[in-house]
């Protein structure tokens, strides 16, 4: 099995990788939270032209595919991140942030001996994406930022009776059928997840693929998932980091589905704003797993950008945010009005927090009234005679 031996305060770890065909042109994924390296799929097989690794010792040499005109032959790798699948899973959480796991992808780049890549990241491994960008900016080719946020409060979802009713459902599953079922309304849109494939909705097939990929990786540890949690939590792109990516000049796409309940569009889009003007923002019609819902949209846009990237398209040329006109895409132009509005979500955000935190210690309170209510026995009463 490949692993990547790393170091964490003084403890030797590994991380668990894949590569993926073969060619000069190197992309590496870094997957979101309680996600595993086999979740960019159909990324891996449209941009290498194969979903077979290539990293067995018992494997034949990968074969240079040129699956994409114009390009030469791409070698992709994905991981699981710390804390899930079958990379290191630390016990404390303060050994996991998204500082920390860019080193880790910072340490599988030297193992794999890449100087340089395209670095694409869902969700958390966008955050981890954006962090490793900032530290070492010369490696990176360009940089794709999949249905992210900028971490701390903006990693709450709107709330709304959805988001509630999924929050709950997600605390108390505890099989993979559970979670299977609150992870397919996390991930896509209510339309994508109803529409009939043959004789069975998308829903009933999904639902069977999630429970046979959760039974056979295994539930997340919670010290795993409580550590990427905390990683998402004290997540933050400081002006400094911002200021070095900007620095380089590579370009950027920041992907996003239009109703994602995870990570709020709006987020998105401030953060690509801040990234002008190298940034390009696609919003799809899709939800927190774009990259499956809307799978031809997405790899295009990857393909997009690595060919901007290789032809040495200027910024100018690349970016969208200069179209100012009736385009959704002008709204997050920058203006005195957008200053003001960035206030107005920032004290949103603020008021969210406050009652996301009221709602989690209900659930808490819950969670131990239930544990009491379950300790309790009954008395036994036996008759008695007189």
């Amino acid at each position: 099995m490949p692993f990547c031996n790393i170091s964490d305060t003084g403890v030797e770890a590994k991380i668990f990788y894949r590569t993926y065909g073969a060619g000069p042109i190197k992309v590496l994924l870094i997957i979101g939270l309680a996600g595993t390296h086999d979740s960019w799929a159909p990324q891996i097989l449209a941009l290498t032209g194969s979903d077979a690794p290539c990293d067995d010792d018992n494997e034949s040499a990968p074969v240079d595919r040129r699956p994409h005109e114009g390009l030469d032959g791409i070698q992709a790798c994905a991981y699981d991140n710390r804390g899930m699948g079958q990379s290191y899973t630390p016990t404390n959480k303060s050994h996991y942030s998204t500082t920390i796991m860019a080193k880790d992808a910072i340490a599988l780049m030297d193992h794999l001996g890449w100087r340089k890549a395209h670095v694409f990241g869902h969700s958390m491994g966008g955050m981890i994406a954006c962090k490793l960008a900032s530290m070492v900016p010369n490696r990176i080719l360009s940089l794709a930022l999949l249905n992210v946020t900028g971490g701390g409060f903006e990693c709450f979802p709107k709330l709304d009776r959805k988001t509630i009713s999924i929050a709950i459902r997600f605390l108390m599953a505890k099989t993979p059928e559970q979670r299977a079922a609150v992870d397919l309304d996390t991930h896509y849109t209510e339309e994508y997840l109803e529409q009939c494939v043959g004789l069975k909705t998308r829903r009933e097939i999904l639902y069977q693929k999630y429970v046979e990929g959760i039974t056979g990786a295994g539930m997340q540890s919670t010290y795993g998932f409580d550590g990427q949690v905390y990683a998402c939590w004290t997540h933050k792109m400081t002006s400094r980091d911002i200021e070095s990516i900007r620095s380089t000049g590579f370009l950027i796409s920041i992907i996003h589905g239009r109703y994602d309940v995870i990570a709020q569009i709006y987020h998105a889009r401030r953060l690509a704003k801040k990234l002008q003007p190298y940034a390009r923002m696609i919003e799809l019609n899709g939800g927190h797993l774009v990259s499956h819902e809307r799978t031809d949209e997405v790899n295009q846009a990857l393909v997009d950008l690595i060919k901007a990237s290789e032809s040495n398209i200027s910024p100018h040329d690349w970016t969208n945010f200069h179209m100012e006109s009736s385009d959704r895409i002008s709204r997050t132009t920058v203006s005195d009005a957008g200053d003001e509005h960035s206030v107005i979500v920032y004290m949103l955000g603020k008021l969210h927090v406050g009652l996301l935190y009221l709602f989690s210690l209900f659930m808490l309170m819950l969670g131990y009234a239930r544990t009491a209510f379950k300790s309790l026995k009954p008395a036994k009463v036996e008759a008695v005679l007189t």
